[in-house]
């Protein structure tokens, strides 16, 4: 019955995804949901900017549909589906009028606020040494900072044809891995769903793309994945706070883009809020790469990555933190040799 509920959530999302781009770029057109050339932009025509409304629907009516079959944690279902809508909604807003990001930033912590009252909470951090460690007071502050680290790295990242979709969709590959091997249903019809939204998607929003997902579509994704790697032990029953790396090694590329990003920021005391064209994909571009290549990379960097995160549910920590820390000190040094070649 759970692989029919799957490949129901799948098939509806996909479906749903599918028949509602087309009718969103018209609806773009329409209300002047368009990005248009910047220096800052990539692209160089007017582009619909609606895309994430297409996939937001059944992202948004998912949990409410696993509320209803399953019923336990019906609440937590039902919360996080509200929180989809309202972020969507700011979002959308934000696509249309550009609000400041002191606004959007104190949007998110208010959801992220009342998530972790939901139930979505980090209580635990994995020591690969010994015993995890219970965060007590500091789960508050955690949690919200690992919302809002994983809304804006999403979001961030989303400044290249088919980048955002497909990173995603890796990374919900991933937790759909490891929730069939430990079973839990929540988290398998959870990215059943998130896995057709993207892959149809990805049909339009692939270079060249037809149509952009927006900040209401990027911030959806970073708010979906951040929450159900959340949701508490019984969400990823086995391997308890090690849950927090699958994402984590999954998103390396734009959790360490978002960082370098703040961090470029402070050191020239500019403002961090403010865009600029120094992030991983600018670079890339610069350096030759086509954004097909870019987005090819940036998918096999994901899947490595995704791929020792699913290891973790088999493994012992502090063997895979190893295997970790080689793949990214490997990650780095090619990414080293790329730039000084490029450079010559």
């Amino acid at each position: 019955m759970l692989i029919l509920y799957s490949a129901l959530f799948f098939l509806c999302s996909f479906l749903i995804t599918y028949i509602a781009v087309p009718l969103n770029i018209r609806f773009s057109q329409r209300v002047g949901l368009i990005d248009l050339p910047q220096d800052r932009k990539i692209h160089l025509s007017a582009m619909p900017l609606s895309g994430g409304l297409s996939f937001a629907i059944p992202m948004i009516l998912a949990p409410i549909a696993i509320a209803l079959i399953i019923q336990d944690n019906s609440s937590k279902m039902i919360l996080l589906s509200v929180a989809s809508l309202l972020m969507v909604v700011i979002g959308t807003i934000d696509d249309k009028i550009h609000m400041s990001a002191y606004i959007k930033l104190l949007f998110q912590l208010i959801l992220s606020f009342a998530l972790y009252v939901g139930g979505f909470r980090i209580e635990m951090l994995t020591n690969p040494l010994g015993s995890d460690i219970s965060l007590g007071f500091f789960s508050l502050p955690f949690t919200i900072t690992w919302i809002i680290l994983i809304i804006n790295a999403t979001n961030l990242i989303d400044g290249l044809d088919g980048m955002a979709a497909g990173i995603a969709l890796i990374v919900n590959l991933t937790l759909f891995a490891v929730s069939i091997n430990l079973y839990n249903i929540y988290l398998i019809l959870l990215t059943s769903a998130s896995i057709g939204c993207y892959l149809a998607f990805l049909r339009f929003n692939f270079h060249p793309a037809k149509i952009f997902m927006g900040d209401a579509g990027s911030m959806l994704i970073g708010l979906n994945i951040a929450a159900i790697s959340i949701m508490g032990n019984a969400q990823l029953k086995g391997i308890t706070a090690m849950t927090l790396l699958i994402p984590i090694a999954s998103l390396f590329i734009p959790i360490v883009d978002t960082m370098l990003a703040v961090q470029r920021r402070l050191r020239k005391k500019k403002n961090i809020f403010i865009a600029d064209k120094e992030h991983f994909h600018h670079r890339m571009l610069e350096f030759g790469f086509s954004q097909k290549t870019i987005a090819l990379i940036s998918y096999f960097i994901t899947l490595l990555f995704g791929l020792i995160g699913f290891g973790f549910s088999f493994s012992t920590k502090r063997i895979l933190l190893v295997i970790l820390f080689l793949l990214f000190s490997l990650f780095f040094i090619v990414f080293y040799r790329i730039i000084k070649r490029r450079k010559k």
